[in-house]
């Protein structure tokens, strides 16, 4: 008979998982990996004048162009290169499990 494992997981009050749709980061001197998680939009603007009885936009102090792409950072993450590797082979099931359903 395998020995088994048992894990608890435990969570904080206040976790609430967060969207992400980009990464920046990289290896720091340690050799770890620093992964800081980003929501990417357009910026929202400071003040907008709408139409009362058509809500429709009249005018709207939106920034100049070139557009400048808010990058929100709200979270991040310090691993090891072994922790990495794991990680990217259990995105990778995931990705190909999900793929796999799609077709």
């Amino acid at each position: 008979m395998e020995q088994e494992i048992r894990f608890k997981y435990k969570f904080q009050e206040n976790y609430n998982p967060v969207y992400t749709n980009g990464v920046y980061g990289g290896f720091n001197v340690s050799g770890d990996l620093v992964a800081n998680f980003f929501f990417e939009r357009l910026p929202i603007p400071k003040e907008e004048i709408v139409g009362m009885y058509s809500g429709q936009p009249i005018e709207a102090n939106v920034p100049s162009i070139p557009v400048t792409i808010i990058r929100y950072i709200q979270t991040g993450i310090v691993i090891n290169l072994d922790t990495a590797k794991v990680i990217r082979d259990w995105l990778d099931t995931q990705i190909k499990n999900a793929e796999a359903q799609i077709v």
